[in-house]
Formats: C-alpha cells, sequence, structure tokens
C-alpha cells in the first residue's frame, strides 16, 4: 500500500473576496428592500444573484495522489549481563530473530541492541530515546523491548518520544510492548552489604551489616536463611538471619593485612539463580598501636637513629630507657640527690613484658643490671611471638654479653669472644638472599651482590661502616654482609616469634651521609614491622587479585626457584595448574597453563609471577602448597546482579499507560513464543500472541489536480433562469 488517491474540496475565487463580499451585501440590502416594499419576484433575483456568486467564488473538487510511508517500530533488545542467566540470551535471540523476519506489510522493524552501559544498569529508555531521535515522529509505530525487566531507567510516565504531536496536533501515546525470555515472573534472593568498614583494629570486633532479601511470586519478609561467612578460606561460621531485616555481624579481625570476606546465604527453593546469594568485601587489619621498647646499653650515636625513627611512626608507641649509670659506676652519690629515673626492671620484664610488640636492645651490656629471671623473661616472650631486634658492637664480646645468658639461646648467631670484632672500612651488601626478602629487596642505592668491600664510593654502593662483628656459626637467614662476606644482618624464627641481629653498631654513619650514606631508615623501619609481622614483609606470600577479566597471581619466596605450580580453583569448583614464573623472565601475556617454554634460572628477585583469564563470578582460590590466597572480581555493574529475576512488575505501569502488552516467550530456546507484528486500525494494541501499533497514516503528497465543481455555462443559465422568473413574476401583478 503505497500509493493512494485523496479527494477533497475546495475554492478558488474568480474575483478578489472583498468584490464578492460586496456584491453579497448589495444584493442582500436590495432583496430586503424589495421584500419591504412587498415587491414579486424578489426571491427569485435574489437567487439570482446567490448562485452568480456560488460560481464565482469558483468551487472545486481537489485530487491529491499520497504515497503512504511505512511506520517504523523499534525492537530494543537487552544483552546486558543479567541476560546471561539461564536460556535468556538464547531465547532472546531466537525471538528477535523471528521479530526481524517476519511482520507486516507496511511496518519497519529496526533492531537496536543495548548491552552494558558502565555502573548504571541496564537502561533501556535512554536507548529508545536515542534511537527514535532518527525517526521522523510520524513515522514512528511504538517500540518493543525484548528484556528479562531489569530496566534501571524506567521513567514515572510516558516518555517524551512515545507521546508524539499527531496531524491534529492532539498528542496520542504510542504502544511499549514487552516481551520477557522466561516462562512466567521468577523468584530470587539477593544478599546485600550495608556497611562494611574499611579497617578493622586487631583484636577487636569489626562490625557488618547484611540484609538478605526475597522476591517473587510467594515470598514474604521474614522468612529464616542461613548465612555461612568465611575470612581468607578459614573455617566458615554459620549465622541464621531473617530476610527483609538488616542484620549485624560481629567479625573477629585476628591478624593484621588484607581480609577476603565471603559471605554466602541459603538458596531459596526454585530461585533462578545463586549468583547473588553470595558476595565478598575487603577488609584490612591494622594493629591499634605497635608497642615498641627500646634499651640503650649507653648513650651512642645510634640511639638517635632510633628514636627519630620510631617517633616518626604515627602507628608506634615509644619507650625508650638509656641506661646512664650501670650498677658497677656507683660513686656513692645518695639516692635522694640523684635526677636519674630508675630504671623499671621488675615492670618492664615481668609484670608488662607480654603487652609490647618489639624489644629492641641497643648496645645492650648486661653487666648484672637484668637479673637472669627477667632474661629469660624476654626469650620466652620471643618465643610465645614477640619480636627483639639486637644491635651488637664491642659490649657482644666483652663481660656480660647477651650470649651467655638465656638470650643467647635464641639469638641467630654466635660470635666469638676472641677475634670476634674486625675494625676495617667495609662497604655493607646484600646476599642473593637479602635481593630476594622483603625486608631488603629493592631497597634504594643496594650494591652489587658481591660488592668490594675495600672499594671506593662508587655510584649503587652504601656508605662505609669501620667495625662489625664476624660469627662463627649462624642460623636463620643472612640478608647483609660485611667485611670477608661475614653475615651482618641475620633474621630467624624463634618458635612463634622473631629475632634479628645487626652484627654491628655503626649503621648511624649512613644518616650521617658518610660515603654517600645509605638507606638506614628504611632497612630499620623494615626490620622493625618484620619482627611486628607485618604482612607485607612475609618472606613468604602469596597473593592474588583480579582486574580486566583477569586473576594474577604472584608469590615471592627466599628460594631461588624459577618457576612454581600453584593450584586455582574456581567458583565452580574445577581446579586448573597454573605455572608461576620468575618476574625478570615471565611472559607478559600469559594467559593459560602450560609448561615453560623458557630455560630454568635462578629467580634472583624472589618474585613470580603468571596470568589466568577469570571471567567467573565468585571467590577464587589459590593454594601453592604452603599457602593459601583469595581473590573476587569486583562486578562492572553490581546494579546487573542485584536482581536476578525475569520479571514484568519493573515496565507494568509504564506499558499499560501506552496501551502496550506484556508477553512470555516461554523457555523453549530452540523455538520460543514469538508475538507477530501487525498495523491496526483501533481496537486493542495487543492479544495472546500477537502485538500491534497504530495507522499513523504518515505519507508524502506526489501530486494534486482541481476539476470546477460547477461548470460555467450551467450556473449562467441558472442565473439567467432565476432572472427570467422574477421579471415573470413580478409582471404577473
Amino acid at each position: 500500500m503505497l500509493n493512494h488517491l485523496a479527494q477533497s474540496y475546495g475554492f478558488a475565487p474568480l474575483v478578489p473576496l472583498w468584490l464578492l463580499a460586496a456584491i453579497a451585501v448589495l444584493a442582500v440590502l436590495l432583496c430586503a428592500y424589495a421584500i419591504s416594499r412587498r415587491t414579486k419576484g424578489a426571491v427569485l433575483r435574489l437567487a439570482a444573484i446567490a448562485s452568480l456568486l456560488l460560481w464565482l467564488s469558483g468551487p472545486q473538487r481537489l485530487h491529491e495522489s499520497w504515497h503512504v510511508l511505512p511506520e517504523t517500530a523499534l525492537l530494543l533488545v537487552d544483552q546486558s549481563p543479567s541476560m546471561s542467566i539461564g536460556q535468556r540470551s538464547a531465547l532472546a535471540r531466537q525471538a528477535a530473530q523471528a521479530m526481524a523476519q517476519a511482520h507486516t506489510q507496511g511496518l519497519s522493524l529496526r533492531t537496536v541492541t543495548v548491552r552494558n552501559s558502565g555502573h548504571n544498569g541496564t537502561r533501556l529508555f535512554d536507548a529508545l530515546d536515542q534511537a527514535a531521535a532518527d525517526i521522523p515522529p510520524d513515522q514512528l509505530a511504538g517500540a518493543v523491548m525484548l528484556t528479562d525487566g531489569q530496566v534501571s531507567d524506567t521513567p514515572d510516565s510516558v516518555p517524551e518520544r512515545l507521546t508524539p504531536v499527531n496531524q491534529t496536533g492532539a498528542k496520542a501515546h504510542l504502544p511499549l510492548h514487552v516481551l520477557i525470555p522466561a516462562k512466567g515472573e521468577e523468584t530470587d534472593r539477593q544478599l546485600r552489604i550495608l556497611q562494611a568498614p574499611p579497617y578493622g583494629i586487631v583484636g577487636q570486633p569489626a562490625k557488618l551489616r547484611v540484609q538478605v532479601d526475597d522476591a517473587g511470586p510467594g515470598t514474604t519478609p521474614g522468612a529464616q536463611a542461613e548465612l555461612t561467612l568465611r575470612v581468607n578460606g578459614e573455617e566458615p561460621l554459620s549465622i541464621p538471619v531473617t530476610t527483609g531485616t538488616p542484620q549485624d555481624i560481629s567479625l573477629p579481625v585476628s591478624h593484621p593485612g588484607q581480609m577476603l570476606i565471603s559471605l554466602a546465604v541459603s538458596p531459596l527453593a526454585g530461585e533462578v539463580s545463586q549468583i547473588n546469594n553470595q558476595t565478598i568485601t575487603r577488609m584490612t587489619g591494622i594493629r591499634d598501636r605497635l608497642r615498641v621498647l627500646l634499651i640503650s646499653g649507653t648513650p651512642n650515636q645510634g640511639e638517635r637513629v632510633w628514636r627519630r625513627l620510631l617517633k616518626a611512626d604515627p602507628s608506634v608507641d615509644l619507650i625508650h630507657f638509656t641506661i646512664l649509670r650501670p650498677p658497677d659506676k656507683d660513686d656513692g652519690t645518695p639516692l635522694s640527690d640523684l635526677a636519674l629515673i630508675a630504671f623499671p626492671v621488675r615492670e618492664l620484664f615481668q609484670e608488662k613484658i607480654n603487652q609490647f610488640d618489639l624489644i629492641i636492645l641497643d648496645g645492650f651490656e648486661n653487666q648484672n643490671i637484668l637479673p637472669h629471671a627477667y632474661l629469660n623473661n624476654i626469650a620466652n616472650f620471643v618465643r610465645k611471638g614477640g619480636g627483639l631486634l639486637l644491635t651488637a658492637g664491642p659490649e657482644f664480646v666483652g663481660p656480660g654479653t647477651l650470649q651467655d645468658t638465656p638470650v643467647g639461646d635464641i639469638l641467630p648467631a654466635h660470635v666469638p669472644l676472641e677475634n670476634g670484632m674486625v675494625e676495617q672500612r667495609f662497604r655493607p651488601h646484600l646476599t642473593p638472599e637479602g635481593r630476594r626478602h622483603p625486608v631488603t629487596a629493592a631497597l634504594p642505592g643496594a650494591p652489587p651482590t658481591n660488592a668490594d668491600s675495600a672499594a671506593q664510593t662508587i655510584p649503587g654502593q652504601w656508605g662505609p661502616w669501620y667495625r662489625a662483628l664476624k660469627p662463627d656459626t649462624t642460623h636463620g637467614q643472612a640478608l647483609m654482609s660485611g667485611p670477608d662476606n661475614a653475615p651482618l644482618l641475620v633474621l630467624d624464627h624463634v618458635d612463634q616469634g622473631r629475632v634479628a641481629l645487626l652484627l654491628s653498631d655503626q649503621i648511624w654513619l649512613w644518616s650521617r651521609g658518610e660515603g654517600g650514606g645509605g638507606p638506614q631508615a628504611e632497612l630499620l623501619r623494615r626490620i622493625s614491622h618484620w619482627l611486628m609481622k607485618e604482612p607485607e614483609l612475609e618472606e613468604e606470600q602469596l597473593n592474588a587479585s583480579i582486574a580486566g577479566g583477569e586473576l594474577t597471581v604472584s608469590r615471592r619466596s627466599t628460594t631461588g626457584e624459577a618457576q612454581h605450580d600453584v593450584t586455582v580453583t574456581p567458583p565452580d569448583g574445577k581446579p586448573v595448574t597454573l605455572t608461576l614464573h620468575a618476574a625478570s623472565s615471565a611472559p607478559q601475556n600469559q594467559k593459560e597453563n602450560g609448561a615453560s617454554h623458557t630455560r630454568p634460572e635462578e629467580n634472583q628477585s624472589g618474585l613470580s609471577i603468571g596470568h589466568l583469564a577469570a571471567e567467573q563470578p565468585g571467590i577464587w582460590q589459590v593454594d601453592d602448597g604452603t599457602h593459601k590466597a583469595f581473590a573476587a572480581p569486583i562486578p562492572p555493574d553490581p546494579q546487573e546482579f542485584a536482581d536476578l529475576r525475569a520479571t514484568a512488575s519493573k515496565l507494568q505501569n509504564i506499558v499499560s499507560a501506552t496501551g502496550g502488552g506484556i508477553l512470555w516467550t516461554g523457555d523453549n530456546a530452540t523455538a520460543p513464543t514469538v508475538p507477530r507484528l501487525q498495523l491496526a486500525d483501533g481496537g486493542s494494541l495487543h492479544g495472546e500472541n500477537w502485538f500491534a501499533f497504530p495507522h499513523r497514516n504518515a505519507h508524502v503528497v506526489t501530486g494534486r489536480s482541481a476539476t470546477p465543481l460547477l461548470p460555467a455555462w450551467v450556473m449562467l443559465s441558472l442565473s439567467l433562469l432565476l432572472l427570467f422568473a422574477g421579471w415573470w413574476r413580478e409582471g404577473r401583478s
């Protein structure tokens, strides 16, 4: 139906309108005068003049040729992430193809695919507005949305695009139809985290606020469900919850560092998906205050370095004592005349020793200052989980050395009393193990491993020291070397605690810039925090993160392994093996597992990295046989997975306001129920298996012609006949 012939009537005056009006007025006046004088034939003369005026007005029949324009309906196909649930994508794809191929003549269908638009959910009405902007308003028939009903930008009233002005100037709603790729209304259970703190104090509970909501037919608030909470893969904790009600959960923060908290709620019978039954949140455990006890054996240059470093750290509470007058230097001055604070030995080393996180003994020479029982308390403090740092100088090989006390049992090195002190110029350097250990790895200005201790200052070397101790036995990890490559910094684990021994008392020279100086502040900070078990300084670490659909696994180890295999368990529970490569030689774009194609070599950095595609939502677990790490992707659009139901509830009001209809495709992906699209002249616009759009009568005029309605000879004969009749009537009087 492309061409149409229309007829109408109009006028084309043969004389100006003012002249027609003047003749008409004059005729009426003359007729009125004649009638008042009772003149016979006046009416017939008026009829003659009227017929003449009718002819002069030019009545004619108009003929127009129209080209009827097809109407365009929009088909908005939802391809957002929520459409990946079940068979929705397959159903939508089949239905869209069927509607695009079969629709009534005169109706054009324009398909628009709407994908995820960021973090604002599915925005079909924005897409409708943009797509309709290219269609002339009088040719837009309406729209069909093929969606699961989870539309985030549903307006409160009919959009302007669906309320165009018609040819008469009136507004009329165009129909919005909805086809939902499902069998009917679905149910879903959703777990939401309402409040989660980013940090938690170690030893204190953190509070999470969660809520479980049920939606769909037959669901009501107040149902009971079981919430399972797991922190970093530890033993799960089950908590009963009531749906529709916020609930606070007390979460213990047992250790510092990142905590990946996974929560899952028991499924709702018959729910469409369990993806949003689980969620994760991240929290960092921090110590409230790190309590440090610093004991300086005698006033020395190094204690200023220690005090300045620890005082500058806002997370450290420092208690510092310097032994100015040991017992062997009693000069007989009465105690009442002394201005010194008595050393609170009992309070520090018996009553409150377990309140500290770290004890630092800087150049400490015992000399009967601490009884044997208190020294034993220090050793037990370490074995129970505390940290101990010793900086050793000449006092370590003299009378009263700590090596001959219970503290010596936990030290990672032994220095002989004879020839244990070396006084010569040397430059500290890192051992191969030190280059891999987080405490010393990548220290600023680190010199080569086999740096010449007698060399002059060259770029990439630290400043020299002039005195060190040379141990005869060591155990633990030697991270730095001194004269003749003898261990200089040794770390060790003792039961649940840690010990660090620096076999020189001259690190303070770096703070003075001697020979170019060195990173004394950063080194001492790292040693202190390693002793206090800060997670980022653990020598054996396994970390995992997911970004951009890719799982990145990093493993730090003090061993020299060039490759290492880890087991990755995706949310679907099917483990795969991932090979980690040394960071210096790992392939940049490793996407899948398999044997290494590079020659095995020592991992000098201690860092191994691997990558794996990670598209599944949920919690991923990585296991290297000793350590476990967990990661979870952050949904690009959390709103998409908030409610996973296929539902008509969110669009029902707007569809009803436009006169449209809502149909369901069923659950047969190979042969879904697809409505016919047709044009209608009136009545209902939807039925059991069809959607209709009103005729808009959009057209363009292709031609016009005019035919006089009253031929001149006919009207002239009629006028003369009426005039003769008037004269005849007048003559009979």
